[in-house]
């Protein structure tokens, strides 16, 4: 779904705060910090929520009182704006997503604006319905999986395979904001990998980027993270979001790690070969030898640099005849050896 690399998502989510111009400055600084993918969130604050819903614990803590569905309704944009949102980043030169909330927002994400793959979020983890209306649509789907166990994430997966979905990623998350790193668990991640072998990534709401590159670290295929132009700002998210710099930092960590991990064959490198032949241990003479001597082995040690024979080579000689004189602390080599 994704290609060799490691697919880094900006989640810029709702930290546009309503305003078109503060979501294109945050497609700028993910295209900055050489992100994949720069992703908001769709919604009808109507079809989403009852108008007496309560805020969530952090939500009212960083976004004051009132209602989920007046602070919905004033993060909500419009699906002009989204089109002319998807419209930028074409012209940045980033790709764009977006999360949709409910079925007429999927709609118009995959049959207007065509949008490639289908991110869906926790709260649809219990949602039977709308993944099979999300599947249906027979594109890629990143499911994260926060609030669940794997009994709930089996469910989803097969609702969502079973009716038409392409391809299904999931993403290991704790929906808390920030999460305690007590709460991480990112062993989870196997689990999920051996349970479905499909490509499993990580969404981060811990604090920092130090979880999100334990888990490049880890396998991840997919690594999520909330940003913002502002942590001071007001708005229920932007204080458990990076800002641009770190976001930077992470996109650099990450690509990093890449190219650390390698392909797991374990072999001498190319740049390792120069320092082997001055710090492994090349066979000397532990004390001084006549020729006809036969090599025993309180009769060698090892010493820097290898110059002929390495001591891995040491028990070759072992029982053979000294075909010279060889002087105490000089490097055994073939020529002086008996190899008859």
């Amino acid at each position: 779904m994704f290609g060799d690399k490691i697919y880094i998502i900006a989640e810029a989510g709702v930290n546009h705060n309503g305003d078109i111009n503060l979501a294109k400055k945050l497609i700028d600084a993910g295209k900055t910090a050489g992100v994949d993918c720069v992703k908001f969130q769709t919604w009808k604050t109507e079809s989403l929520i009852t108008k007496d819903a309560p805020k969530a614990a952090y939500q009212l803590e960083n976004d004051g009182e009132g209602s989920q569905f007046e602070m919905l309704k004033k993060l909500e944009l419009s699906y002009e704006d989204f089109k002319e949102l998807q419209a930028y980043s074409k012209q940045v030169g980033v790709a764009f997503l977006s999360t949709p909330d409910e079925q007429e927002s999927l709609n118009f994400l995959v049959d207007e604006l065509n949008i490639p793959i289908i991110k869906v979020g926790s709260g649809e983890i219990n949602n039977l319905l709308y993944l099979k209306q999300i599947a249906r649509k027979k594109r890629p789907v990143i499911l994260s999986t926060g609030m669940c166990n794997l009994a709930d994430v089996e469910r989803a997966y097969l609702t969502l395979v079973e009716n038409g979905a392409s391809e299904v990623a999931i993403l290991h998350c704790t929906s808390e904001y920030p999460a305690p790193l007590e709460t991480v668990n990112l062993k989870a991640m196997d689990t999920l990998k051996n349970a479905f072998q499909v490509t499993v990534g990580y969404s981060d709401h811990t604090d920092g980027i130090a979880i999100s590159l334990a888990a490049a670290a880890r396998g991840a295929r997919i690594i999520e993270k909330h940003f913002t132009l502002d942590k001071t700002m007001d708005g229920p998210d932007h204080k458990a979001s990076l800002d641009p710099i770190e976001l930077k930092t992470l996109v650099d960590g990450i690509r990093a790690i890449e190219l650390a991990l390698g392909d797991g064959i374990k072999r001498i490198q190319e740049v390792e070969k120069a320092t082997q032949l001055v710090v492994k241990k090349g066979i000397y003479a532990l004390s001084s030898l006549k020729a006809g001597d036969v090599i025993m082995e309180e009769h060698l040690v090892g010493k820097r640099p290898i110059t002929d024979l390495g001591m891995e080579e040491y028990e070759s000689i072992v029982g053979k005849r000294l075909a010279t004189d060889v002087e105490k602390d000089t490097a055994i080599s073939r020529k002086h050896i008996s190899w008859e």
